[in-house]
């Protein structure tokens, strides 16, 4: 019988873990508030067919803290494909940890009607964005292999300006070279990303660009500088892709009572 399921996705992101899971960030213990995360993915039903991990994974950027990674996100047995952020500066260890199923390493698979893209935006040394000349020739050359299906393409760093003075300046640097490549290629629906800590929604044309709440710690929205959000839970993106090219996604908010105390 053909098969109209959708493709379910959780986007995972910001999850800076530690070697040591009891060290804390910004007053989280990253974690135990992935934990509660992941506990509320786990309870979905349907479960999601898919896990997306959009960078800053590590904090202090260890083995030991992907490892740790791979140990908490394992037992859902949920296939689950990541990319790194401006905190992951060392992909090597990433793959070293993060390469045997329900892990991958690969980026761009097809599944559900849809195609599925992730994008390295991470640069040595700081903490702003840029795709390189290879990673965009690379992205053009898997949206015309796949022209007859919808696409969805994840990054780590935000293409648009969220309006948050500080944040913006720490984005994707070479943006119009991205949306370059995107505009010629229609069947693009949707942009995801991490880095903010908080929700982000809007269009650009025909395409949607949506930020994601880090499963730690939020940052205040639209703000002149850096800020801690004390008002908001971590959380997770669900985003449900149809055959037809339709979609719907939400922000999923976990109570976590786990916030050191300074």
């Amino acid at each position: 019988m053909f098969d109209t399921a959708p493709l379910r996705i959780a986007q995972i992101t910001d999850t800076h873990l530690f070697a040591d899971e009891t060290e804390v960030s910004n007053g989280f213990q990253t974690a135990r508030s992935l934990q509660a995360v992941l506990e509320r993915v786990a309870a979905l039903s349907p479960r999601p067919d898919v896990l997306l991990l959009t960078g800053d994974l590590s904090q202090d950027e260890t083995l030991d803290s992907y490892r740790q990674l791979q140990a908490r996100i394992a037992p859902l047995g949920i296939p689950a494909y990541w990319i790194p952020g401006n905190h992951d500066q060392y992909p090597a260890l990433m793959e070293q940890a993060l390469c045997a199923p329900p892990f991958s390493t690969q980026k761009c698979f097809q599944q559900g009607r849809w195609n599925v893209v992730l994008l390295s935006s991470m640069l040595p040394n700081v903490v702003y964005g840029e795709l390189s000349l290879e990673t965009l020739t690379w992205l053009e050359q898997q949206l015309q292999r796949a022209e007859s299906l919808p696409t969805l393409v994840a990054l780590h760093h935000p293409p648009l300006a969220i309006g948050s003075a500080w944040m913006d300046t720490i984005g994707l640097q070479n943006r119009g070279a991205l949306f370059a490549v995107l505009d010629r290629h229609p069947q693009v629906k949707l942009v995801i990303f991490g880095h903010i800590h908080q929700d982000f929604d809007e269009w650009r044309g025909a395409v949607r660009y949506l930020g994601t709440p880090s499963t730690c710690v939020q940052f205040v929205p639209k703000g002149d500088r850096f800020g801690i959000d004390g008002d908001r839970q971590p959380g997770f993106r669900l985003i449900t892709l149809h055959r037809d090219g339709s979609y719907e996604t939400q922000v999923v908010r976990v109570e976590f009572a786990g916030i050191a105390q300074s």
